[in-house]
């Protein structure tokens, strides 16, 4: 199973053009990407940035029955609230990593919110925003930092 998940994770960063960082924890950290530690990503594109949760988060949930969703145009801020992930377990609020103005929301999450665990970087993202704070991505971790940081939350629990 996790040799499987290596090889199609690989496949998929190789068709992104990214480099993977493989820890002893099984979750899927993709190098290029910034990391909140509560654990959403972003990938930032000039004054714009995709974000979406982790695998690490998705691990967590379980199956994901609806994500809900910020209106377009809508400003979110670092560290704040801006959607939630309801699970058959539970309900998880999605923090916004970055500050910003909510460009375009992924509306396939509507008809399949399971994209979210089943393709956290690829087809499950769920918002794209235009960045009003580029600085803010400097308090993010990169990809070696997150992976430390998933390792120790996993020893706590």
């Amino acid at each position: 199973m996790a040799l499987t998940l290596m090889l199609a994770s690989s496949r998929i960063a190789s068709h992104l053009r990214i480099s993977l960082s493989h820890r002893a924890f099984s979750s899927v950290v993709l190098k290029d990407l910034k990391y909140a530690d509560s654990h959403e990503w972003v990938k930032i594109e000039g004054n714009k940035a995709t974000v979406g949760i982790t695998d690490h988060a998705q691990e967590h949930l379980g199956d994901v029955v609806y994500v809900e969703l910020p209106d377009v145009g809508r400003s979110v801020s670092q560290g704040e609230s801006f959607g939630a992930v309801e699970s058959v377990k539970a309900t998880s609020d999605i923090n916004s990593p970055i500050s910003g103005k909510v460009l375009q929301v992924n509306k396939d999450l509507s008809e399949s919110p399971a994209l979210v665990t089943s393709s956290p970087y690829e087809e499950g993202w769920i918002i794209k925003v235009e960045l009003s704070d580029a600085g803010e991505v400097k308090k993010l971790m990169d990809s070696d930092k997150y992976s430390k940081f998933c390792e120790e939350e996993d020893a706590k629990h």
